[in-house]
Formats: C-alpha cells, structure tokens, sequence
C-alpha cells in the first residue's frame, strides 16, 4: 500500500487571506514598537515619538529606548539608545548609536521627535 500525498490547490481568497496575515505580522515584527505616555508610527526605517509632556514618557522603537527627559521652550531633552541629547526645534539630526534624532515639534502638551536609521550604519 502506497501513501500519497493530495494537495488541494489554494483558492485565491485563502492565497489572499495568507498574504494579507503575513504582511501584517511583517509590519508588526519591523515596526517592534512599544511606548508609555507616547505615541509612535514606525516605518521601515523611521519612527516618530510623539511624547505625552508631564508624565514618565518613553518608547520603545527600532531595537532602542527613548525617553523624554524634559523640554523647555524649543529646547528638549531626551535619552535615546542610552545617551542624553538635548536639541532644539530645526536642528539638524544628532548621531547616537547608528541613529539620527531630531525634534520635530514642540507644544505645551506633547513633543515629537523622529528617530531614523543612519544610511551605512
């Protein structure tokens, strides 16, 4: 007695419904996002962080912790990868740990920076 093996093709919704499950766990794993008082969007390459001000905020995000130390007028203070920065609104990106940081906005409620990898890091 011989055991075969009978696959069934996939039909198209099912091709699709895999497709569109793994895309979105790909999107998930890439992103590795994770904040407290924060808000992130991640792209494959870039996050901004958009911090809550007056509370303990910070954010997990492209395999590094940043947190929002605090920011006085157009000056900000935060801790990316480990090293405190302090930068101000406009200025151009500092380097710390293969990353670019640079300040984005801030108000009286929230700041927000953007976080990107270093081309040739």
């Amino acid at each position: 007695m011989t055991n075969r093996r009978v696959d069934f093709p996939l039909t198209p919704t099912r091709r699709a419904a895999g497709l569109l499950a793994g895309l979105a766990l790909g999107v998930a794993v890439l992103a590795g996002c994770s904040s407290d008082g924060a808000s992130t969007d991640c792209g494959l390459d870039a996050c901004t962080v958009t911090f809550d001000r007056g509370v303990d905020a910070s954010a997990t995000i492209l395999g590094v912790e940043a947190k929002l130390i605090g920011a006085q007028g157009d000056q900000v203070t935060v801790e990316v990868a480990g090293e405190q920065l302090t930068l101000t609104v406009g200025q151009q990106a500092a380097e710390v740990g293969g990353l670019g940081v640079t300040v984005d906005s801030v108000t009286d409620q929230e700041v927000k920076i953007r976080v990107s990898r270093n081309p040739g890091s």
